[in-house]
């Protein structure tokens, strides 16, 4: 009798949809993609990138009178920019990388700086990744949700976030105005998806939100003092099966590990990871399509869903052996926290891994221009 009973539609069958639904990525991503007539495009790419990938990149900058150069590095793990690569990046005025060295290595913040344009595709290395609901979720919908979450954070004077969970998390960052404004002054915090203004830097798919804390905070000075004190109980971590079943506790004095707690093997492995590391990004979620517990490779990108960017005092043998291949060098961990209550100042920005900004009214009507607001930001994958 229980293969009779249904409470729920069945699944429609992909081909009523899917030719539509392509297509609607393909929007964003000819958007993401802004080349122009003219110019000087540079893939910067590795072995394990699919082919595919750097054919359709190719072809839509062709297809725009750009020429486009590519240059393969034996890995997308290098960590500083190689000197035989400066000169084309330097003529470059449109890059796209899988390079993890792209956002914080200095030669290519100066060449940002300058105008040049970028978009990191760390998750657009399958082509197959068009056909997914976070692929073709309006970008312009993310760049609304992002802004909304910006507005929460106060101008004009200091405040405090505040991060907690069920697990016993107790960890606080001071800001102060001038944080605040280096911090949301870039393309990405101001909603801007589209690789189109000089200066940008944007990640492909539309799913790596901006960070909530980054060195761009500090004006990329790694050497500033920063206010953050607490213990993160991290639910999860890259390279690691399954969310732990020990409370495992991460005390920061600064932004530097200094203690890990626990007694599981889980424990161990991070105690002789992560002590000495330092944090470099607390990264977000803002696609409300993205999958929430597939945290490969740098952390979740749906909505209120948190990724702590550490990297460590020396390599992991641990991540050497379990992901050999991974994205991120050896010398990297993200720590993942998918239920997380974040405030500022006592006022919520996240509840319970619910990213507050969803239901505020103008995000509600932004998303009402491209369907059902309540499907398309509270559905999740």
């Amino acid at each position: 009798m229980n293969d009779l009973l249904m409470g729920l539609p069945p699944g429609l069958n992909p081909a009523v949809t899917q030719t539509k639904n392509y297509f609607a990525a393909l929007e964003n991503f000819q958007r993401t993609f802004a080349f122009k007539q003219g110019d000087t495009v540079l893939l910067l790419t590795d072995p394990l990138l699919d082919v595919r990938v750097t054919d359709a990149i190719m072809g839509l900058a062709k297809a725009r009178g750009a020429k486009v150069r590519q240059l393969m590095e034996t890995t997308s793990q290098i960590t500083v920019v190689p000197q035989a690569a400066k000169a084309l990046v330097a003529e470059a005025d449109f890059v796209v990388s899988t390079w993890f060295c792209s956002i914080l290595d200095p030669f290519f913040i100066a060449q940002r700086a300058r105008g040049q344009r970028w978009v990191k595709i760390t998750y657009f290395r399958d082509l197959d990744l068009l056909h997914t609901p976070q692929a073709r979720f309006p970008a312009e919908l993310v760049g609304e949700i992002i802004r909304a979450t910006a507005a929460r954070l106060p101008e004009g004077k200091d405040f405090t976030v505040h991060f907690a969970d069920r697990r016993g998390t107790d960890l606080s960052i001071a800001y102060t105005p001038d944080m605040r404004q280096a911090l949301l002054g870039s393309n990405r915090w101001r909603g801007k998806m589209f690789a189109d203004e000089p200066g940008c830097y944007v990640h492909y798919l539309p799913t790596h939100g901006p960070n909530l804390w980054d060195r761009t905070a500090h004006r990329n000075d790694a050497n500033a003092p920063v206010t953050m004190s607490g213990t993160l109980y991290p639910e999860w971590a890259v390279g690691f099966a399954k969310p732990f079943a020990e409370r495992i506790g991460c005390r920061f004095e600064s932004d530097t590990v200094v203690e890990v707690t626990g007694q599981s093997s889980e424990a161990e492995i991070l105690r002789d990871m992560l002590v000495g590391g330092r944090l470099i990004e607390l990264g977000c979620g803002f696609n409300p399509k993205a999958p929430r517990h597939t945290i490969y490779p740098a952390g979740s990108n749906a909505p209120g869903a948190l990724h702590f960017g550490i990297d460590l005092a020396q390599p992991s043998d641990y991540i050497l052996r379990t992901m050999p291949q991974w994205e991120e060098p050896p010398i990297h961990m993200d720590l993942v926290c998918l239920d997380s209550t974040v405030t500022v100042d006592g006022v919520p920005l996240i509840e319970a891994g619910f990213l507050s900004a969803l239901r505020d009214a103008g995000v509600r009507s932004a998303a009402a221009r491209y369907g059902n607001p309540v499907e398309l930001l509270e559905t999740a994958i």
